[in-house]
């Protein structure tokens, strides 16, 4: 499971780069264009925008796998191992029920806007939340694996 996390990671993480430089490069022609030559390229607006949204919610799912969020240790550090690995079931749990809302909201959100198209690309408006319920549900996969993880540590714990 493990090395499937990383495959996904590494996708993920060339997926991100991969928006980020069409990005660049679509903002910067659209700046050459608009202060060098007096014009510009409308649709790279809506679609940078677009991608930027992508980013955002793909680069939250590598965050996560990674355990780069912020974290507040001050009540974990004077608990003990099991005593973590309960409160982390305990969070973990909140945190995929918390990803079922986002995904089963934005879902609603995809299928509501997919008939609404962006004034000038024309693209459905519901890619934008569909990108949220991608990454609610890569991370709550990556908070199942987790999960299995904890409660395997803690049933070992208890045999020994």
């Amino acid at each position: 499971m493990k090395a499937f996390a990383q495959v996904v990671g590494k996708v993920l993480e060339a997926l991100v780069v991969f928006i980020l430089s069409v990005m660049s490069i679509l903002v910067f022609l659209n700046v050459v264009l608009r202060y060098g030559f007096n014009s510009s390229i409308s649709v790279t607006e809506e679609v940078s925008r677009y991608m930027f949204i992508w980013l955002t919610f793909l680069a939250a799912v590598l965050a996560f796998n990674e355990n780069q969020h912020v974290n507040v240790t001050i009540l974990t550090d004077k608990l003990s191992p099991n005593g973590r690995n309960i409160l982390g079931i305990f969070t973990d749990s909140l945190m995929l029920y918390c990803c079922y809302l986002i995904v089963d909201g934005s879902w609603i959100q995809f299928q509501l806007n997919l008939s609404n198209l962006a004034p000038i690309s024309g693209l459905p408006q519901g890619i934008t939340y569909f990108a949220s319920v991608v990454a609610g549900i890569l991370i709550g996969i990556l908070l199942i694996t987790r999960l299995i993880s904890k409660l395997a540590f803690l049933t070992k714990g208890e045999k020994a």
